[in-house]
């Protein structure tokens, strides 16, 4: 069998997807990030892979639960999970050797991350204006740190039937709070305009810690200094968010079987083995994730059973019809709050039944 195979960078791809579909073109296998897994799914454009799975055998008892949520339908699965991402801190250990600080550990909570980054922020070069932060997050996207928050300050992002947006509640007004107050009132994180000076702060040296998933790894591993992960800080609960990209099959394909027996490749242990060498991600197959193939590899020499631990408390991304438009509301729409011109409960009042037309809309 010969396969083609189409890189693209993830900011582009889904652009030269949404192209090629629409161009009655699509791949005949294709990855898809499990939050926008429902809204492809719903539009009929993917093949049900429930019939192969069935004949084949093709056993999904060895993958992470997680990583299956979001491709589970009532008709069956239309893909299946390549890799995972838990959410654990990053940190950069030089930093904290200088400046005399016990690495983060697993009793961490936020109060000790405040404390942290405050001794790890200043002006290296005495010219006034603070180059060296104690964190950075992109907090566009719910999966870098504020989804972690708001759980683990014992709130919710959606009702249960992803038909109400909850991120006004009081669970998750006190962790929008603390974001704000690691911005401006501690001063320990840059505002979005800041780091994006620096393009990525902690891959540029210039902060101290960040919280991200796996994919980061082969990026960070050419940095000149010394970095490791920990678990992310404790809030009321301990809580993380886990993400996952898979792979589907066009139901347009002309090649449904050869799609279907590459697919299995892909996301079965030979092309996880292989996958995995590249570190961008943690394998969903337990065994692969569990073997030296993950946890000695090679990408960089961390704590690579971190991420396995941080399956124990990690919640799913919520995946649901009309996330792309939801989660772009929110990341462009909380963005002047993050930049110092809006205030936050105000902002909120105005995205939130915004927000929640978008999820009506989906229904229908």
């Amino acid at each position: 069998m010969k396969v083609t195979v189409n890189v693209s960078d993830w900011d582009t791809y889904w652009d030269k997807l949404q192209t090629t579909m629409a161009g009655g073109n699509p791949p005949d296998v294709f990855a898809m990030d499990a939050p926008l897994y429902p809204d492809y799914q719903s539009r009929g454009v993917l093949l049900n892979l429930q019939s192969y799975i069935d004949r084949d055998g093709f056993d999904l008892a060895g993958y992470y639960g997680a990583s299956l949520v979001c491709y589970q339908t009532p008709e069956g699965y239309f893909g299946l999970p390549r890799d995972i991402q838990p959410s654990v801190m990053y940190f950069n250990k030089d930093m904290f050797d200088e400046a005399g600080l016990a690495y983060p550990d697993e009793n961490w909570t936020w109060d000790d991350l405040v404390e942290a980054g405050k001794a790890l922020t200043k002006d290296t070069d005495g010219d006034g204006q603070i180059d060296q932060f104690g964190i950075w997050a992109d907090l566009w996207d719910m999966e870098l740190l504020w989804a972690s928050l708001i759980w683990q300050n014992q709130g919710e992002i959606l009702n249960t039937d992803y038909t109400k947006t909850l991120l006004g509640e009081e669970g998750a007004m006190g962790a929008w709070q603390f974001i704000y107050d690691m911005l401006f009132e501690y001063g320990i994180m840059p505002s979005p305009s800041v780091a994006e000076q620096f393009g990525d702060p902690f891959e540029s040296g210039n902060a101290a810690m960040t919280p991200a998933g796996h994919w980061v790894v082969p990026f960070y591993n050419n940095v000149d200094f010394n970095w490791d992960v920990a678990h992310l800080p404790q809030g009321k609960a301990r809580a993380s968010i886990v993400n996952s990209v898979g792979f589907v099959i066009s139901k347009d394909s002309q090649h449904p079987e050869e799609a279907w027996a590459f697919l299995k490749h892909l996301v079965g242990e030979p092309g996880q083995t292989k996958i995995t060498g590249l570190g961008l991600g943690v394998p969903s197959l337990m065994s692969i994730a569990n073997s030296d193939a993950y946890l000695k590899q090679d990408t960089a020499p961390i704590n690579h059973q971190l991420f396995l631990d941080a399956m124990e408390y990690a919640k799913v991304k919520p995946c649901f019809r009309g996330y792309d438009a939801w989660a772009t509301l929110f990341g462009d729409g909380m963005l002047p709050i993050w930049l110092g011109e809006a205030e936050l409960e105000p902002t909120l009042q105005d995205l939130i039944p915004q927000a929640d037309q978008i999820l009506q809309e989906a229904q229908q």
